[in-house]
């Protein structure tokens, strides 16, 4: 299955949609996604839209990972937006559920931005 991610960026902050699986072979879409973000933005704040991701393995969970260290370093957080039952469950058994700011949805703060980044 292809990966699709789509971001979005207003005030400071950005909304990542990500669509598909993230597994082996599709999480070097999503890493090449978060170098391109990370190194043309000064964004703080990224907020994973994961309400179409129908699976995530590890490989994926240590894209996540890297992701927020990278943002961490500079100050920033990386939290998961509606995650599937499937992306959920993942995230409990590995105890990255404590480690992630995990929303139930997306914050509607943030669905109303639509500038592209």
């Amino acid at each position: 299955m292809e990966l699709k991610v789509a971001t979005r960026s207003h005030a400071g902050h950005t909304v990542v949609t990500i669509v598909g699986e993230i597994d082996l072979y599709t999480a070097p879409r999503l890493q090449a996604e978060f170098t391109r973000l990370l190194g043309q933005s000064q964004t703080t704040l990224v907020v994973l839209d994961m309400s179409a991701v129908e699976f995530c393995d590890s490989t994926g969970m240590n894209v996540l990972l890297s992701a927020l260290k990278r943002l961490r370093e500079r100050g920033g957080t990386l939290e998961v937006a509606a995650p599937r039952p499937a992306v959920r469950k993942i995230l409990q058994v590995t105890g990255l559920d404590s480690v992630f700011v995990v929303h139930e949805t997306l914050p509607e703060k943030l669905m109303t931005s639509e500038s592209q980044g």
